[in-house]
C-alpha cells in the first residue's frame, strides 16, 4: 500500500529542491566568472529532480487530488 503522506513529503522536498536550484542556476549565470561544468552539472541535477516530480504526479494521481484538498 503507498503511505501518501511519505509520498507528499517527497514530492514537497523535490519542489523545493528544484526551486533551490533554479535560485543558484540564476545566480551562477549572473556571475562572469561562473564554472561551466558546475552550472552543467546543476542543469542536469535540476532535470533529474523534475523528472522525479513529474514521475510522482504521473504514477499517482490520487496525491494531486489530496494536495489541492489539503490546500
Amino acid at each position: 500500500m503507498i503511505d501518501h503522506n511519505k509520498l507528499i513529503a517527497k514530492l514537497k522536498e523535490y519542489e523545493q529542491e528544484h526551486s533551490d536550484l533554479d535560485q543558484i542556476l540564476i545566480q551562477l549565470q549572473e556571475k562572469h566568472t561562473v564554472d561551466f561544468l558546475q552550472i552543467q552539472r546543476l542543469k542536469k541535477r535540476k532535470l533529474v529532480i523534475k523528472d522525479n516530480i513529474t514521475k510522482i504526479k504521473n504514477n499517482f494521481p490520487s496525491i494531486l487530488k489530496f494536495i489541492r484538498s489539503a490546500n
